[in-house]
């Protein structure tokens, strides 16, 4: 099974609260998440590259090819379209880092993240 499949199969299924705090600063967003130990991000894709900076923790980043382990503090590129999923293996502090104009948070993830 795709990782696209298994998104689509468990939608609304996991409900934690990632204590995301938005910044905007000229044309550049970064998304803060606090990912708990065990939580798995499932795939998603972008609609642009970007990086994702890992400030606390250790992650597994999946896609459909690869599968990398990261321990902070790192600093990886998020490649566009390609779908992937980010699984705690330890309690994390994670930063996605965008460039872009949009400043409403209200709406920031129909701005950056593709449909499936």
């Amino acid at each position: 099974m795709s990782l696209e499949q298994l998104f689509k199969e468990n939608v609304g299924r996991f409900d934690v609260d990632l204590g995301i705090i938005h910044h905007f600063s000229n044309n550049l967003y970064a998304k803060e998440m606090r990912i708990p130990k065990g939580y798995i991000a499932l795939s998603h894709s972008h609609k642009y590259s970007h990086l994702s900076i890992l400030g606390k923790g250790k992650v597994l980043v999946k896609t459909d090819d690869t599968s990398t382990e990261y321990e902070a503090p790192a600093c990886l590129e998020i490649a566009a379209e390609i779908h992937h999923s980010i699984e705690a293996l330890e309690d994390c502090v994670r930063y996605c880092i965008h460039s872009t104009s949009e400043t409403d948070a209200n709406i920031i993830d129909e701005v950056l993240i593709k449909e499936v």
